[in-house]
């Protein structure tokens, strides 16, 4: 456990490991294994599905007695279920576990843990933009300080684990859950997903990564689909954000992926639970099973002959804790140690852990008590608005303009506002927000939160501005029969605002999120041919794109005067982007993914050889319209002075970056390497360090990196991680496809072998030039 949660008892850690030894040798078998199993109450296995094949696999309903008469690991979503009064809520979590603590032998709480990944889910509780947000803002600081947020509204509620943050990185935008993850680059998530584990942890809440590893790669994208990937893209690709996130900022826990790597299920492979994870990287946390993982390997996978056979495998492989309850965990388990299958000293491993992260959050305390149910709880305050506030207004991509915006106070204007995403509620929110989790099942339940439309908010924040409004047509109906009366407002207007994308949800009930995958990258329905129609008409149009992935809409890119694209923004996203348009604010958001030109670009990473760009051997071109890393701002940044040279086990190298233009703003500046020549095929380039620099009109700032040679390495011929000697280009770029300035450096000395002890992470400082040049 890292030392920031291991603070929130005053134990000696001596005194806790003896304790921890006693209780071991004090307990019975039934007493061990209800330790390894959460309990899921108050959900419904027919309705309100919220987890894959949730109807199949959830038991019958149970009393909490009656389940926990031998104890308890984990309480299961309590608050993030159904809509329920967070103080009234808290008060029954916490008599639960004085009566765990009172009426079982051994009197051990239970672990609460939650879904946090936009927020704490649970109602009325803040709600912050999706994870593609994040690495659009490239600001890892702010992410940390949503998750501190986060972290606090959960320990305020009794909640001790959050199942958040995802480091898979984006392989096939066609996957739905590509809203749940922050970018197309590992560097990126590793370092942002870091930043939110540190968050979350500072605020003594165990931080859970998801999904270890390989889920983002499934074939054509679609959910819980076959992974064929080789090692090499593994290791170099798939690993990196979740080694970052176990060795430099202490996660706590792992969750397993749900998916078969070749044809090996994740939830039994012990190469990566237990020798990656544990022998290699020195993880020493709980590995948590994703829900009904672990009967996956008998019911989906079918690598195990029945529940008792998955239960031995998973457990053997490194899985410690089975959620979201003990379907395989109990009876099945307790069978295979009686029938002598497997050893309880394999029990009593997942236990020590278990128990160790029970003791370092004071659960094992004899003074123990329950930290909920002690007062007023405000999930939703103004320090939370604001972070989500900032958040939503760094995330947001200026993708196109050709000078129509900022569109100023528009006093006088008549504006159009088009399209079905302009008075929804709902397109600001990710499927794994309360508001889209679960509230659809409750259709009778308030949201719980006070958003405005982005209708709502552009009529507050232009106020002289006439706003009249059509939907034109549904997200997804393929209602066509608006677009005709759409196109006539717009037609009749000064300026159209078209506002266009998904609709998140669950296992298709939305276009986007977990279980809503696409075949193609078409906006969904009839949006494009309402975009040609309100296009056709010749009133400047700007085109706001509210998703959890990035469209291929090369026509939009080439005809709208202005387009802007927002990742589920959240509670305060419609105000954002409203100041946006405006010009209140000046956008700094950068794509976290490329912007595709077709589906059949697809799966596409910038991360690609020579051969996986454009060339005279196909006649597909996967080019993106526009690249990661692509954004605009409303003024203009121009750059100075690249120097780099290599050291010992670092490249340092260093820009002059200055606002040229007549506004303050932030310029994102980004730095790439490229390995020229290589014992294996490399990517003609990769992230290597990025910086927020905010610069007034004149302002000028030095941005020095000192980047690990770390980050070149690669799995070699002979399947070692090495860096090579060899000359490595160096450059600053807008984005990955429009280089500043490029320097080469040589690496030199013989190959290096990684061994795990490098440092992985590039040093950023940023050295603002106080005298002002006119």
């Amino acid at each position: 456990m890292p030392a920031r949660v291991e603070q929130l008892t005053s134990e000696p850690a001596e005194r806790r490991s003896r304790r921890i030894e006693d209780l071991l040798a004090d307990m019975s078998l039934d007493e061990k294994l209800a330790q390894l199993v959460g309990l899921w109450l108050n959900v419904n296995r027919n309705e309100g599905v919220v987890a894959p094949l949730q109807d199949a696999m959830q038991g019958e309903e149970v009393e909490f007695e009656a389940f926990a008469r031998h104890g308890l690991g984990q309480i299961t979503r309590h608050y993030g279920t159904r809509p329920v009064d967070p103080e009234r809520a808290s008060g029954v979590l916490a008599a639960r576990q004085r009566w765990l603590r009172d009426h079982t032998r051994l009197g051990i709480p239970a672990l609460a843990h939650e879904e946090c990944l936009t927020g704490l889910a649970a109602w009325r509780a803040a709600v912050y933009p999706v994870p593609p947000a994040w690495g659009a803002s490239f600001d890892p600081d702010l992410v940390e300080g949503m998750a501190r947020r986060i972290g606090a509204s959960m320990r305020a509620l009794g909640v001790h684990q959050g199942l958040a943050p995802v480091l898979d990185v984006i392989r096939d935008q066609r996957w739905g859950r590509v809203e749940e993850c922050i970018s197309e680059d590992p560097y990126e998530v590793a370092t942002i997903g870091a930043a939110y584990v540190r968050g979350l942890q500072s605020a003594g809440v165990i931080a859970t990564l998801k999904h270890f590893v390989g889920y983002s790669n499934s074939r054509a994208g679609r959910n819980l689909a076959p992974v064929h990937a080789g090692a090499r893209e593994v290791a170099d690709t798939l690993l990196f954000p979740f080694e970052v996130a176990v060795r430099d900022a202490g996660a706590g826990s792992v969750m397993n992926s749900y998916a078969e790597i070749d044809g090996v299920p994740v939830a039994a492979d012990a190469h990566y639970l237990t020798r990656v994870l544990r022998d290699e990287w020195g993880f020493d946390g709980t590995v948590v099973a994703d829900y009904f993982a672990v009967a996956f390997l008998h019911t989906l996978h079918a690598v195990a002959a029945d529940a008792e056979d998955a239960a031995v495998q998973a457990l053997t492989a490194g899985i410690d804790v089975e959620l979201p309850t003990g379907v395989t965990y109990l009876e099945p388990l307790k069978q295979a140690v009686a029938s002598g299958r497997i050893e309880e000293s394999l029990i009593d491993r997942a236990l020590r852990r278990v128990l160790r992260q029970k003791a370092a959050l004071g659960l094992l305390d004899e003074n123990y008590e329950p930290a909920a149910g002690t007062g007023p709880i405000d999930l939703d305050d103004p320090g939370s608005r604001e972070v989500a506030r900032r958040l939503a207004e760094e995330s947001i991509v200026l993708l196109t303009n050709d000078g129509l915006l900022p569109l100023g106070d528009a006093a006088g204007k008549r504006v159009a506002v088009v399209g079905p995403n302009a008075d929804s509620l709902a397109a600001l929110f990710g499927c794994y927000s309360f508001v889209q989790h679960v509230l659809p099942h409750f259709p009778e339940a308030e949201p719980g939160i006070a958003a405005p439309t982005l209708l709502e908010a552009l009529r507050e924040e232009l106020p002289g501005a006439t706003f009249l409004a059509e939907r034109g047509t549904g997200v997804d109906d393929g209602d066509r029969t608006g677009i005709e009366a759409a196109a006539r407002l717009a037609a009749g207007s000064d300026v159209a605002l078209l506002v266009l994308g998904d609709r998140s949800g669950l296992f298709g009930r939305g276009t986007s999120g977990e279980g809503c995958d696409v075949d193609t990258l078409e906006l969904p329905g009839a949006q494009r041919e309402l975009a040609e129609a309100v296009l056709a008409t010749g009133t400047p149009t700007v085109v706001v794109l509210m998703t959890g992935r990035a469209y291929a809409v090369p026509g939009i890119v080439r005809d709208a005067a202005a387009v802007v694209q927002a990742f589920f923004p959240g509670e305060e996203g419609a105000g954002a982007i409203a100041r946006v348009l405006s010009g209140a604010v000046n956008p700094s958001g950068r794509l976290p993914m490329s912007l595709p030109r077709t589906t059949a670009g697809q799966p596409y990473s910038y991360l690609h050889p020579r051969l996986g760009g454009a060339g005279s051997v196909s006649n597909i071109d996967p080019a993106p319209v526009l690249p990661f890393g692509h954004g605009l701002s409303y003024t203009r940044f121009t750059y100075d002075n690249l120097t780099a040279d290599a050291a010992g086990e670092s490249i340092r190298c260093s820009v002059t970056v200055r606002n040229d233009g007549e506004r303050r703003g932030t310029e994102v500046v980004q730095v790439y390497a490229a390995d020229r020549i290589a014992s294996v095929t490399r990517p003609v380039a990769q992230l290597v360090g990025y910086a927020r620099v905010e610069l007034d009109p004149g302002e000028r700032a030095r941005a020095g990196f000192d980047v690990p040679v770390r980050l070149l390495a690669f799995t070699g011929r002979d399947g070692r991680r090495i860096v090579e000697p060899g000359e490595v280009g160096v450059s600053v770029r807008r984005s990955v496809a429009d280089v500043v300035a490029e320097r080469t450096v040589t690496l030199t000395g013989p190959v290096r072998q990684i061994t795990g002890a490098e440092r992985r992470l590039t040093t950023v400082s940023i050295t603002v030039d106080n005298e002002v040049e006119c």
